[in-house]
């Protein structure tokens, strides 16, 4: 059995130790917000953080997640109501929305590293998490708006 903590709360696996993270999450724990995106860690759709650190949950097998602590987009800021996600909303970067939990979580793990990142840091910080709809503009501007009212 794998024991881990999920948004703050006790959590445990029996899926086999090479089970990837995101099954757990989403179809064990039902917490549907990370989205399967490709499989393969290349897109950013499956980002949660383990250890404050974020992580393609598709490719990370469930055992890394033993005596961790896991935050997804649903323990975030359970009001949402964390900076970057208010910033999501007033600067309309959702279109399909698909990718929306993994870039926020992204960036969330930027803003708590380096409060005030400057534009460079925010694209390369954020280089690999793929919006299918082409937001990359907004979802700048948001990070932006989120690192200065924070």
């Amino acid at each position: 059995m794998i024991k881990f903590v999920v948004n703050g709360k006790e959590a445990y696996s029996e899926q086999p130790a090479d089970t990837p993270l995101l099954w757990v999450i989403r179809e064990e724990l039902g917490l549907t917000g990370t989205k399967f995106g490709c499989g393969i860690a290349q897109c950013g759709a499956c980002t949660v953080h383990l250890n404050g650190n974020p992580v393609r949950s598709c490719s990370t097998p469930v055992s890394a997640a033993q005596g961790k602590r896991i935050t997804t987009i649903e323990g975030l800021a359970p009001a949402a109501d964390h900076p970057l996600q208010k910033a999501w909303v007033a600067e309309q970067v959702p279109q399909c929305g698909y990718c929306q939990s993994g870039q926020i979580m992204q960036a969330a793990a930027l803003l708590a590293k380096n409060k005030k990142p400057t534009r460079a840091q925010i694209v390369s910080h954020m280089n690999g998490n793929i919006c299918r709809c082409g937001t990359y503009p907004r979802i700048v501007r948001a990070i932006e708006r989120a690192a200065k009212e924070a």
